[in-house]
């Protein structure tokens, strides 16, 4: 590839030149001997030799692009690999931000330099050179006077750039502390609150952002000087050109043309040096950023990666712990000379006071840190000189806090499976991946299985997919319709169905003057306030006055209630959205003048009225006869949408599935009533029973398998992520399982019903090793062992632990006798 741009750049440099050999032949040959002829072939090879060097020019900027980014692409993979590689106290110390910055940003200006390293350096130089020899062709003396500028510059130019690396670093360094002090002081804005330290906060930003001001300031002067640098002596050759060379030009010794294209020669001859100059700044800039992205990075990773020459270890899952210490910050033992043998298939609680080293020993047994002494042996090998690959073939970890990736439910759950495959092994006896029976069975063992029903049941299936499921929806919507006479009976009176002869308390007003939801954008929620013909109707109808009525009376009420700074939580049962309470109440306090409301404050108005839910929204009741009118309008609202704006709504009658609202809606063809809490399990579970009944159930789970878990499961409730963290390492299977307080998030049915799961599958067959927060579980343990102080202080079971009355019975009874 390089010598292909070095091919290119040699032909770019003579169609560089040919064009001022072709300036002195039209003004000396074609325009002074008044030659037409030569005129029209000097300019047709001008303009030819133009053209081409544009177009050729063209290629080396897109293969220094491609070469840039080709590099930039395999240095990322690399440097990502790396990364992942480093120790996990590597990240402890250093923000994600900074990690972010140097993979995306700082590296662009290495991959830059990377991709103009041959052919910025070669097009320039012989440039430079082709077009001094042409000076000097055409008059040596002027020629070599008009160069001799450049070894001044060449003294001059370095110094300043030195000056301009050493502020451009310290800008760097400063712009990397600010980025982390912001980062400090976001993730830990809920210390900042508490002990109202934003004035210290602000003060130590303040001092960084003074250091980066003066480091910046300094720098683009640097900046600039250099560019009057460059500025001024390219003003040089021209002056003595037109000194010399008018002098000559008088005296008969140098022509016209040779003077015209002596200066275009020269104006070129600037241009590569110009650009030598940035690419020396270029390299300057990136051999900073690359020297330090290296520093920052350059720690080895603890253990190797994959295996080499042999396939990964399957051990036995016996586990041995010989005098494990485990030291960090100079001479802090974690742990101090801890041994420990377990049986395989054997269960053993780890359970202890906070900071008395549970988490730690269980972090060093799954090989996430490298104990400082001792040893760990996993069925007689070294956990210390396996590689990560050994590791996961044999075991598997559940943290208090799990990691949810970007993604679906599902890809989720496969997570660590596909990482398995990947590595050769598999999560099944057939050698794929888990198929759809087994995500069920494992997300009923750890709870989640009515949390994928529920996301199932909130989406909205695509127009035209799931023909079937769509069928069967209906059929199950019909039993559901049966109400009180029906097999549901005990859930109907928890639903309020469609009913077009009456107003439903659990939709908004909108749907309830449309009996329908919108198909098209235009209509929705956040639009149809604003559409001109739907304002119409109501003012035809005698809804606006009431409209109007309603949502001032919402804005005052609401406002009011919540008062000038609610909490977020306090939006629950709020008509009006967070986003959105800023401005309500500026329209309360023009309400509460007595002075007109705008236009835009009138469509708000409005927009909050149509999206009242009298069953939910208890701060206003609403007016019966308001509500009469709505119903009375139906008819006519759904005769000017099918003659005006046809398709627009999905009305709420006749035997089919409604594409614009979700799966339970269309079930039960109505809402539930949000009056009981425990209604929505309650119809959840029937609803779940019916698809059963209907051979439905499975699509339907596919479909919550498929939710959108959101940024690092932002979307999924604490619990959720633990029972999805939990299923993941089920679905594994590994001999040797690691729980760090795997279930501290979830709620006591939810934790008995994994623990149950754990004893009543796992024992015998594979290794735990579990660290405990709720000691009403160690019963099920077959051994307790409680550490103090990065000590083991007593080991047994537990029944004979409890009658010692020793460290257990201290922390399970909370008093020693």
């Amino acid at each position: 590839m390089q010598l292909l741009v070095v091919g290119v750049i040699v032909i770019t440099v003579v169609m560089r030149v040919l064009p001022l050999e072709m300036q002195k032949r039209i003004i000396n040959e074609a325009i002074g001997l008044r030659d037409l002829n030569a005129l029209y072939l000097y300019c047709g090879l001008y303009i030819g030799a133009v053209t081409l060097a544009g177009i050729l020019k063209f290629i080396i900027n897109l293969l220094q692009v491609y070469i840039g980014e080709r590099t930039l692409r395999t240095v990322r993979e690399r440097l990502y690999e790396h990364l992942l590689s480093l120790p996990i106290q590597f990240y402890r110390r250093t923000s994600p931000g900074n990690v972010i910055s140097y993979i995306i940003t700082e590296f662009i200006p290495v991959a830059t330099f990377i991709g103009q390293a041959v052919a910025v350096p070669a097009v320039n130089i012989l440039t430079f050179f082709a077009m001094a020899g042409y000076m000097i062709y055409l008059n040596p003396t002027i020629g070599l006077i008009s160069i001799s500028i450049y070894p001044i510059e060449l003294f001059v130019l370095p110094r300043l750039q030195k000056r301009f690396r050493r502020a451009n670093r310290r800008r760097m360094k400063h712009t990397q502390k600010l980025s982390g002090l912001v980062g400090e002081a976001v993730s830990g804005v809920h210390e900042v609150h508490s002990n109202a330290s934003i004035p210290l906060e602000s003060r130590r930003f303040k001092s960084v952002l003074d250091e980066l001001y003066k480091a910046t300031v300094l720098q683009n002067g640097l900046k600039f000087a250099i560019k009057f640098v460059n500025n001024f002596f390219m003003s040089l050759g021209p002056f003595i050109l037109f000194l010399i060379g008018g002098y000559y030009a008088i005296q008969g010794r140098f022509d016209v043309g040779a003077i015209v294209a002596f200066l275009s020669a020269y104006e070129k001859l600037y241009d590569p040096w110009k650009e030598l100059m940035e690419f020396w700044q270029v390299y300057q800039d990136s051999s900073v950023r690359y020297k330090q992205i290296m520093r920052a990075f350059d720690q080895s990773p603890e253990f190797l990666q994959a295996v080499e020459g042999r396939s990964p270890y399957a051990l036995d899952n016996d586990l041995e712990v010989k005098d494990l210490t485990f030291v960090v910050g100079g001479n802090i033992k974690l742990l101090d000379r801890i041994s420990l043998k377990v049986k395989g298939g054997e269960h053993v609680a780890l359970v202890g006071f906070s900071g008395s080293g549970k988490s730690t020993l269980a972090l060093c047994v799954a090989q996430l840190y490298k104990y400082t002494g001792g040893s760990v042996l996993i069925g007689g090998r070294e956990v210390s000189e396996l590689t990560k690959q050994d590791m996961s073939y044999n075991l598997g970890m559940v943290a208090q806090h799990p990691f949810i990736f970007d993604g679906t439910v599902k890809e989720n759950l496969l997570y660590s499976c596909k990482s398995l495959t990947m590595q050769g092994g598999s999560c099944t006896s057939r050698g794929d991946e888990p198929d759809l029976d087994t995500l069920i069975k494992v997300t009923q063992q750890v709870g989640l299985y009515t949390d994928v029903l529920a996301f199932a049941l909130r989406a909205r299936l695509e127009p035209g997919a799931h023909i079937q499921l769509r069928d069967d929806i209906v059929e199950v919507r019909r039993d559901f319709q049966e109400g009180e006479e029906g097999m549901y009976a005990d859930v109907a009176e928890s639903i309020e169905f469609f009913d077009m002869e009456h107003y439903s308390r659990y939709m908004t007003v909108a749907e309830n003057i449309a009996f329908g939801s919108a198909v098209d954008e235009k209509y929705d929620q956040e639009h149809l306030h604003l559409h001109p013909r739907f304002l119409e109707f109501l003012e035809s109808h005698g809804l606006m006055a009431h409209l109007t009525v309603l949502g001032e009376t919402l804005a005052r009420v609401v406002t009011d209630e919540l008062g000038p700074e609610p909490e977020p939580q306090m939006f629950e049962n709020s008509p009006i959205p967070e986003e959105l309470y800023g401005e309500y109440q500026k329209v309360a306090n023009r309400l509460d003048s007595g002075n007109p409301l705008s236009e835009e404050e009138t469509a708000l108005v409005h927009k909050l009225a149509l999206a009242f839910i009298p069953g939910i929204h208890r701060q206003v009741d609403l007016d019966r006869g308001f509500a009469n009118r709505v119903v009375n309008s139906r008819q006519d609202f759904m005769k000017m949408v099918e003659e005006e704006f046809p398709g627009a709504f999905a009305f709420f009658i006749g035997d089919h599935y409604i594409d614009s609202i979700n799966i339970k809606d269309n079930i039960l063809f109505g809402r539930v009533r949000s009056d009981d809490p425990d209604a929505e399990d309650e119809i959840n579970h029937r609803i779940m029973q019916a698809l059963i009944m209907q051979g439905a159930l499975e699509p339907v789970i596919e479909i919550g398998l498929e939710f959108e878990v959101g940024s690092m499961g932002d979307r999924l409730s604490g619990g959720q992520r633990q029972k999805i963290a939990l299923a993941r390492t089920f679905l594994k299977n590994p001999p040797i399982l690691i729980l760090d307080e795997a279930t501290a998030a979830l709620d006591n049915k939810s934790q008995a019903r994994v623990q149950n799961i754990i004893t009543s599958n796992l024992k015998g067959r594979s290794t735990v090793l579990a660290v405990i927060h709720r000691l009403d579980m160690l019963p099920h343990y077959d051994k307790v062992v409680v550490l103090k102080a990065g000590k083991i202080v007593e080991q047994g079971g537990y029944e004979e632990l409890i009658e010692r009355k020793g460290a257990l019975y201290t922390l399970v009874r909370g008093t020693q006798d």
